[in-house]
Parts: C-alpha cells; sequence; structure tokens
C-alpha cells in the first residue's frame, strides 16, 4: 500500500506557521506561555509524592504520532477534562531497588503497559543525572462498572504519574510549571500532557517540533462554562480496540493530511469560542470531530479495518439530532473507542439522560462536569484508597 504518510513532512512549514498563529492568538487573548525551567531542583532519593489526575475528551481530536518516542502528534488538539473517573499514583524513588516495582492496582505490571511507565521514569532520570529505581503504585477509579473504551483513563494515568514522579524526585515547586509537567506526562500518552493541566486544554505540537515546546496549557478560565454539564456513557470495545494500533494506522488515510492542515485555524477559532463562553461551539466541534476521527480511524488500514464504534453510538448519535430538533442543544462526543461523552446544559440534563435510558436501560450513565488539573494529594491517603 503507498501510504499518505509520506507526504505528511511537506506540510511542516505549514504546521509550523499556524503553530505561531495559534501561538499569536493565545497572546492576543492574554494567555501567558510559560518558560520551560531554565535549571531544575537538585534531585531527591527516598521521598514518596502522590497525585490524582482525570481523563480527558477530545474536542479538537488526535490520531497518529509524529514521533513515536517523545509521542509528539502531527496536529495540534484540545480536550476537557472529565470527573467520570480518576486516577491516584504514588512514586518513590529508591537507590536500593534493583529494578523499577511498578503495580497497576494489585498486579505487577507487564509488557508494553510496563514499558511505558518506564519511559517516563527514565526521562525524568536521565533530566535529573540519576539512576535511582522507583516504586510505583497506580490504580484507575471508575464511577460506573464497566471502564468503557475512550474514557481517556490513560491520559489520566499518565499525568498522573508525571506529577507524582515529578513531585517525588523534584519536590512540588517544579510540579507548579505546568509546561514541564506536560511535556513529562506527554511521554506516556500523548494527551496525557492536556489532562495534566486539566479543565479545556490545548496542546501544541506538529511533526518536528521539539519536545520542550510540544506543551498543553489550559484555556478556560474561572467562571465559564457554569451552565455546562457532562454526562458519560462507558462503552466497551467488543473488538478489543487498541489505541496505539489506531494511531500508527491514521496517517496511511487518505483523509489525514486535510484534516491535519485545517487543524491551526480551528484552534484559533475554538481559542475565539472560549472567550465568547460559547459551549455550544465546542460541544458541536466535539461531535464533528469525532465523525472525522472515527473516518480517518476507519480509513487508516488496507486490510484491516478499524471500525471503532459499537451499535449504540449510531442511536446515540441520532439521539442527539432529535434532542436538537426539539430545542435541546446537546452534543455527542467520541475519542478513539465507543465511549460517548455528552456535552449539555445543566438544565437539560434530567431530557439528555432520560433520553439515553430511553435507547438503553441498563446502560451506566455518569454525571458530571469539566475536571480540574492533575494534582499532587496526601501520600498516606493515596496509598490506602490504591489498597482498597
Amino acid at each position: 500500500m503507498s501510504t499518505s504518510r509520506d507526504g505528511l513532512a511537506a506540510n511542516i512549514p505549514l504546521m509550523q506557521a499556524g503553530n505561531e498563529a495559534i501561538l499569536t492568538a493565545l497572546m492576543a487573548h492574554g494567555y501567558t506561555v510559560a518558560a520551560y525551567p531554565a535549571t531544575l531542583p537538585t534531585p531527591r532519593a527516598r521521598h514518596a509524592a502522590a497525585a490524582k489526575a482525570y481523563p480527558m475528551q477530545g474536542i479538537l481530536k488526535y490520531h497518529g504520532l509524529a514521533d513515536w518516542q517523545t509521542r509528539i502528534a502531527y496536529l495540534p488538539s484540545i480536550s476537557l477534562n472529565s470527573d467520570a473517573a480518576h486516577t491516584v499514583t504514588v512514586v518513590e524513588y529508591d537507590p536500593d531497588l534493583g529494578d523499577d516495582d511498578i503495580w497497576m492496582g494489585s498486579e505487577p505490571a507487564h509488557g508494553r503497559e510496563r514499558d511505558r511507565v518506564i519511559q517516563t521514569l527514565d526521562a525524568l532520570r536521565g533530566i535529573a543525572g540519576v539512576t535511582w529505581q522507583a516504586r510505583v503504585q497506580t490504580r484507575n477509579f471508575f464511577r460506573a462498572k464497566v471502564a468503557g473504551k475512550g474514557l481517556g483513563s490513560s491520559a489520566s494515568g499518565s499525568a498522573a504519574l508525571a506529577v507524582a514522579a515529578i513531585g517525588a524526585l523534584f519536590g512540588p515547586e517544579l510540579v507548579a510549571n505546568h509546561r514541564f509537567v506536560s511535556c513529562i506526562a506527554r511521554l506516556l500518552a500523548g494527551s496525557g500532557c492536556r489532562a495534566a493541566v486539566g479543565g479545556i486544554a490545548l496542546w501544541l505540537s506538529h511533526q518536528g517540533m521539539e519536545h520542550t515546546d510540544s506543551f498543553a496549557l489550559r484555556l478556560d478560565r474561572p467562571g465559564m462554562f457554569a451552565d455546562a454539564a457532562l454526562t458519560t456513557v462507558p462503552i466497551p470495545s467488543r473488538i478489543g480496540l487498541k489505541t496505539e494500533q489506531a494511531h500508527h494506522d491514521a496517517p496511511d488515510s487518505t483523509l489525514f493530511a486535510g484534516w491535519m492542515t485545517t487543524r491551526s485555524a480551528e484552534v484559533i477559532a475554538m481559542i475565539e469560542a472560549i472567550q465568547r463562553d460559547d459551549w455550544q461551539y465546542l460541544g458541536r466541534m466535539a461531535e464533528i470531530d469525532s465523525m472525522r476521527l472515527h473516518g480517518i480511524t476507519m480509513s487508516g488500514g488496507d486490510d484491516y479495518k478499524i471500525i471503532g464504534w459499537e451499535f449504540e453510538n449510531i442511536a446515540l448519535f441520532r439521539m442527539c439530532n432529535d434532542l436538537r430538533a426539539r430545542g435541546i442543544p446537546v452534543y455527542c462526543s467520541t475519542d478513539t473507542g465507543p465511549t460517548a461523552v455528552f456535552m449539555h446544559r445543566q438544565v437539560d440534563a434530567d431530557a439528555v439522560r432520560a433520553a439515553i435510558r430511553a435507547l438503553f436501560p441498563d446502560i451506566d450513565i455518569i454525571p458530571g462536569v469539566v475536571a480540574g488539573p492533575a494534582e499532587l494529594i496526601d501520600v498516606h491517603t493515596a496509598r490506602a484508597l490504591i489498597a482498597q
């Protein structure tokens, strides 16, 4: 198969210009882009730190990694954090350990999951100039009977790991530098950089970008979107969908280049919508970009097509059309998997959830709101939660 990704590098100058335009728009609206730290605190051994982070849901979504080692994406993206779930992680560096000791829930980590955690730890060890091994305990907490695929828990796990590992190795002061934290959070899961900063977050990224320039910053301000609510419907993937496989295939879609090269203008329009407190614009774009994301996902492979939606998704998208025709503004968003997140007004929450229940009486429905950034929490409390 002749892949469309062969020509993507030709778009680097366009994407660089788009990134500069985004930065200009941010400054015009009063956002401050933090500097990457020039110096770091002295690393500390045998200090433990714990963090809590929330999953994200894409608004302007991303697929495909231009650099798999640093997990830099081909295009910038925007998401919002959701309180439908969270991750708690504890990290402690110990020079006496012979190897990293990594636990996910009550089980030791293995394979690719372990490798991705170690990549983050290795990055921090390299920056600090130490070789100390680490103890890592992490657990995902879901507000539903099933986790669902596409809920964003890899992002919350990545963000919680980054904050806990930075806090353990360097102390809490460095955790306050969201640019540094989001760069490290990106290394396990790209979208983890947005989960780290919380709220409605922008991830600056394009092919060829330097590690320290591909970071996230929060776009919403206190008091914004006060009338907005979220409803999450976790749906499992019946095909055992793997996000990394979708990332691998997506750039081969003939739809990918157009999606990528129009993104900078969409980001700038989204920044302007946020200034207007226009949550309906966010919802509309999240819904249409769900369609585009899955079109790219389904058309990226050759013999094997990744069809990430389940039968529930078509009914739920059509439900939104029906509700909007009745004057209820609600929008459905999906990321790589079938889990659906609905954006709507607080006043319409009962109507939206009743419509979902009418379609699927036994499905999990999680009421929620936009959640904040990853943050340090008490280590003893975190260990007790993980041990439950």
